[in-house]
């Protein structure tokens, strides 16, 4: 298998898994076709033909020969010159690496990558907060985060895969598409009740464990040991955290508990406002689930992955 092979079969594993049904993300793809067809050529020039087939703007092919054989990816949760450097070294020493793959967004995924943030609409509408209240919200959310990451140096890892000439990708909505799925399904089956419930639910899955020894346990945040959960809302994917005004929204919906990989400090106090519990699941256990399910499809296709920065690689059938 070519990386481009491996890198499209990663994006329609994420496609899979998506809460969104695939009728609309092919709407949304020839939303893209449209606004490209509207250019003129030096527009088209520029243009990120990704857009074109791939519905996930924090997640991309960043540099080199998408026609290599995708041996063996030497996959991180975090991506920097420290690992571009690690991935060279191990080179040096025989260990075969094809290429380079971050989770978190890097190159030309990271400056448009808080245009996922607009998935969270159709997440928390699952859960009944209306869709023109979310509009709002999740849109102002968006300009915010993306006002942010302008002034990032949003290429200086991929500068440094590119003159070590090892080939770099980045996967990131893709996986947590995975991990926002698993975790929904495995919550709805076990029917949690009070939150040390929620907790053991958790500690049953294998990367919260390697975690927790690691010290970073599945933590409750907001809410004690024997408080009622409620309806229990994973919220896993749509990039980064909500505005916090989300809560009040929640509340009025009925949910009582949301399960995240990290919380803000004003969310906290904000779902405090509302009788919202919060239990953080942990962000490096939470990626690596989800990134694990793309990494088995990979070796089931050949591709042997070699963990690192973070991610913790736990084999399932």
């Amino acid at each position: 298998m070519k990386l481009i092979e491996a890198y499209e079969l990663a994006v329609r594993t994420g496609i899979e898994y998506d809460i969104r049904s695939k009728e609309e993300i092919e709407s949304l793809l020839r939303q893209e076709k449209t606004i490209y067809d509207s250019l003129d050529e030096r527009g088209r020039g520029l243009f990120d033909k990704e857009r074109l087939w791939n519905p996930y703007y924090d997640t991309r092919f960043s540099w080199g020969d998408k026609d290599l054989e995708a041996e063996c990816m030497m996959w991180g949760i975090d991506i920097e010159t420290g690992e571009v450097l690690l991935a060279d070294r191990l080179r040096e020493k025989g260990r075969k690496i094809s290429a380079i793959v971050a989770h978190h967004p890097t190159g030309t995924s990271k400056v448009p990558f808080p245009q996922v943030i607009q998935v969270q609409k159709d997440l928390y509408n699952r859960y009944g907060v209306p869709m023109n209240v979310l509009d709002g919200m999740m849109d102002q959310r968006t300009q915010e985060v993306t006002r942010g990451v302008l002034p990032t140096n949003y290429n200086q890892t991929v500068d440094a895969a590119k003159l070590l000439g090892i080939p770099i990708m980045n996967i990131h909505m893709p996986a947590d598409n995975c991990v926002q799925y698993y975790l929904t399904k495995v919550m709805e089956k076990a029917d949690p009740q009070r939150m040390d419930e929620i907790i053991d639910v958790l500690m049953d899955i294998p990367e919260f464990q390697v975690s927790t020894r690691y010290n970073c346990p599945p933590k409750i945040v907001v809410g004690g040991p024997k408080d009622h959960c409620g309806k229990v809302m994973c919220k896993m994917n749509g990039g980064t955290s909500s505005p916090k005004e989300i809560y009040e929204k929640l509340e009025t919906a009925g949910v009582g508990t949301v399960i995240g990989m990290h919380f803000p400090e004003n969310h906290i106090e904000e779902a405090r406002k509302h009788n919202i519990r919060l239990v953080v699941s942990g962000h490096m256990a939470s990626d690596s689930l989800g990134v694990n399910m793309i990494c088995d499809v990979w070796e089931k296709h050949g591709i042997d992955v070699l963990p690192c920065s973070g991610l913790i690689r736990v084999k399932r059938d």
